[in-house]
């Protein structure tokens, strides 16, 4: 044992053999150190338990290379790329939408560059941050003011303790929703130091449930739309035309929390209606809030739009400054808002809205593309078919609505990993691949892969095989 552990090379001799690799020596070198440094306790541990016995394990080629595979492994940055193949456009995990190349290339050049966050060009003297989305905001939604925070749980906070801070807010029994890590509507509001008030039944809410609960004590009337859930059967929700009808008899404003709110009509694309940030301004609502990286399709962010006075008050109230939107996030939104100006060109350029409504024929041609090319390169160890599916929206938009797609089905051969191993071994490949398991198989759904990612697919599966099982 002692002779194994004299022939294990010293931290610096490891350092100096991979220098010779340009990518790996251009990472810092106190993280190539703790890397060599683990590794050769990794090995120090092998020997001591028996599992390297011969000198020539430690043969130094053979430990250069197995060295080089796990530094380059360790050093891997934790926030990295992911492969979806499930077919969950909006999918929370994985980063929510895709942003369009031109928002892309908009919060590059505001990282990059110096810009006007806060610079009046016109004046010469400090701005308002707020000011390079408002006029879009304002344009796209027909709303009288707009302001944006970091993620519309922020502008729903931001709202309540701005409206009804120390007084009772009115909801229905059955918008009280989740939205996602445990995160539920009535926490966000005790936070804001607003009083709930709930009314009507899970299923059943009635116009007179909201007038016999207003008091003196009543600020708001609150409606939030359900978009991750839906209620069937024996139901009746209040229509934000009723409440807004009661808040104007007693005075009182009205605010619609639209979740995963969108400014594109689905029902001529394929998908159900869904209620859109104009049609609430247009019925009259004095708020709506709503984010900015589900439906909409661009970066994370709260965004708020209504009556002048309100989004004034919301602008001027302390806790803006702790929640207020980055340079890159406005950059990237202000570029997506745009597209937006024109609709079609919106659906095509828009990541989001493109595979929403990819049609199913074109995903069907993507499908059997993706299947020829895992026939040649997965020959004998999985049958490989594709077939009629499913994909989802995700990002609590749309939760009934299957978009029909064609998935391509991996079922292991004799002595191929099965669905579950082929799934744990892809989440160590670079880039990790995440896809669905279902009837026995493995499967990949083209509608959330791009079309240079093919190939790739292909590629991490080949190293998903050949790499020893975790």
């Amino acid at each position: 044992m002692q002779q194994l552990f004299r022939l294990l090379p010293s931290v610096d001799a490891v350092l100096a053999d991979l220098a010779a690799d340009a990518g790996l020596a251009a990472l810092p070198r106190a993280l190539l150190r703790d890397a060599v440094n683990d590794f050769l306790d990794g090995l120090r541990a092998d020997i001591k338990a028996g599992r390297v016995t011969d000198a020539a394990q430690l043969a130094p080629p053979l430990v250069g290379a197995q060295c080089a595979r796990f530094v380059r492994a360790a050093a891997r940055p934790h926030f990295r790329r992911v492969i979806n193949a499930t077919g969950v456009v909006v999918h929370t995990n994985l980063g929510r939408s895709l942003l369009a190349p031109c928002a892309i290339a908009a919060a590059a050049e505001a990282c990059a560059r110096y810009s006007n966050l806060e610079f009046d060009l016109a004046t010469g003297e400090r701005g308002s941050r707020y000011s390079h989305v408002e006029d879009i905001l304002r344009r796209l939604t027909g709303a009288e003011a707009a302001l944006v925070v970091n993620n519309n749980a922020a502008a729903v906070l931001i709202t309540l303790e701005t409206l009804a801070k120390g007084r009772e807010v009115v909801v229905s029994r059955g918008q009280l929703v989740e939205i996602g890590g445990s995160f539920r509507i009535p926490e966000v509001m005790a936070k804001s130091g607003a009083i709930l008030r709930e009314v009507g039944a899970t299923n059943r809410t009635h116009p007179r449930d909201y007038v016999n609960a207003i008091t003196e004590e009543t600020a708001l009337l609150l409606k939030v739309h359900t978009s991750n859930y839906r209620i069937v059967g024996f139901t009746r929700e209040v229509s934000l035309a009723e409440l807004v009808a009661i808040g104007r008899d007693k005075g009182l404003p009205v605010m619609e929390d639209l979740g995963s709110g969108n400014l594109t009509d689905f029902a001529g694309l394929g998908l159900p209606g869904e209620p859109t940030v104009q049609r609430a301004l247009a019925d009259g609502a004095d708020v709506v809030t709503f984010s900015g990286d589900k439906v909409l399709g661009g970066p994370q962010a709260g965004i708020i739009v209504g009556k002048a006075a309100i989004v004034e008050a919301i602008r001027k109230n302390p806790l803006n400054r702790a929640v207020r939107i980055d340079k890159m996030t406005l950059a990237a939104l202000e570029a997506t808002l745009r597209l937006y100006l024109d609709p079609e060109r919106a659906r095509r350029e828009v990541p989001t809205l493109a595979m929403m409504t990819a049609p199913p024929g074109a995903l069907a041609k993507k499908a059997r593309r993706l299947a020829a090319i895992l026939k040649k390169s997965l020959a004998g160890r999985y049958a490989v078919a594709a077939v009629p599916g499913a994909s989802r929206v995700g990002g609590g938009a749309f939760p009934e609505h299957d978009l029909p797609t064609t998935l391509v089905a991996l079922t292991p051969l004799q002595g191929a990993p099965s669905p579950d191993a082929l799934r744990e071994r892809l989440l160590a490949t670079d880039p990790p691949l995440v896809g669905r398991i279902e009837d026995a198989a493995f499967l990949l759904d083209p509608r959330t892969l791009a079309d240079d990612e093919l190939g790739l697919v292909a590629a991490v599966l080949g190293q998903a095989l050949d790499a020893p099982a975790r």
